[in-house]
């Protein structure tokens, strides 16, 4: 799957250039951004209420149609709540804050603790020293072999795909984002994040179970949810776990360079595009965290040295699933399999 540069595509500028390269894009629109929220959320809301509609006239098996319409409708939401953690997506704090809490409620997740976790994982993505917070566990295969044998054993268990995008999601935003436990920093922020989340989460179940009954909300929502949860987690896992994807030593470490190439261009159709709110567009948005996401394409547009570069079309990521060791000799992600075949190292 290793992918060559485009032979149509211009070299793009020196990295440090991009930064003032991609200011102009920055600035977010507050008629954009509600609409945005309007035509997202509402939809949200309607097919949330034809999914119940059909349990409650006995057609359960139907209701799973609006039901994952509306997951992909849940999955942006968490995408604008996502903008809002990067400040892109209102010109005011305040608003942002607010508007992210809010979503956060529907997707589970406590805005202030994710968005702690998430802008270190900006400020280190691709440094093999600030590796564990906000990122998918990586590896090297020298990492590896020092483990005992049931270390090995747990790190093959997290990599399955059965656990990475089955059981991971549900534990993720079902379990975990319930404690912030294992994290470093300003733990009581984080703590006080996750228990309001708690509360507007638990009041907002209690609500609707109130209205539609617990056997009604469950078959509804938790299709929803889990749906949801498995392509966030995936949408994260191709947008840096890629086989020319960029690890480097503290010393070495570029963060112009760890967007461009350690963060893809994951290339969808039109119609998923939209839904994951172009967070495909990940070496841009990388490169440049307050841009808005509907201003993304237009920075492909107006660049279009940058539309070849880390570019990950659907079927290509599927390959990806595989790949769980950094090979620091080929300077690539391996499989087991591979590593086991030789390269810098032998797999036990």
């Amino acid at each position: 799957m290793r992918q060559q540069p485009s032979a149509a595509t211009a070299a793009p500028p020196a990295a440090p250039q991009w930064t003032r390269l991609l200011a102009p894009y920055r600035s977010p629109s507050a008629a954009r951004s509600l609409f945005e929220i309007a035509i997202t959320f509402l939809p949200f809301a309607g097919l949330w209420t034809l999914a119940w509609t059909a349990v409650h006239l006995g057609y359960w098996q139907l209701s799973l149609v609006p039901s994952l319409l509306a997951a992909g409708l849940l999955l942006r939401l968490f995408m604008i709540q996502h903008d809002c953690g990067h400040g892109a997506f209102f010109r005011h704090r305040l608003a942002n804050d607010w508007v992210g809490r809010a979503i956060g409620v529907l997707t589970l997740t406590p805005y202030d603790a994710w968005r702690r976790a998430h802008a270190l994982h900006h400020a280190g993505a691709g440094n093999l020293a600030r590796r564990g917070i906000g990122d998918i566990d990586t590896l090297t295969i020298e990492e590896y072999n020092a483990l005992s044998f049931w270390g090995r054993l747990r790190y093959r268990f997290y990599r399955h795909p059965l656990v990475m995008f089955g059981i991971g999601p549900i534990y993720l935003f079902v379990l975990r984002h319930r404690f912030p436990l294992g994290r470093p920093g300003n733990r009581r922020q984080d703590w006080l994040s996750a228990m309001a989340t708690n509360l507007a989460v638990a009041a907002l179940v209690a609500g609707l179970i109130w209205l539609v009954g617990t056997g009604p909300f469950l078959l509804v929502q938790l299709p929803i949810t889990l749906a949801a949860a498995a392509a966030g987690v995936w949408l994260f896992y191709v947008q840096h776990q890629f086989e020319e994807t960029y690890w480097a030593e503290n010393g070495a470490w570029c963060p112009q360079d760890a967007a461009l190439r350690g963060s893809s261009h994951y290339d969808l159709p039109g119609a998923l595009r939209w839904l994951t709110a172009n967070i495909g567009m990940h070496h841009v948005h990388h490169l440049a965290s307050r841009i808005p996401f509907y201003r993304l394409p237009r920075v492909l547009r107006d660049h279009p040295e940058l539309t070849g570069t880390s570019r990950l079309t659907l079927w290509q990521s599927l390959g990806c699933v595989r790949l769980a060791l950094w090979d620091e000799t080929q300077m690539r992600l391996v499989s087991f399999r591979e590593a086991r075949r030789g390269g810098s190292g032998t797999v036990a």
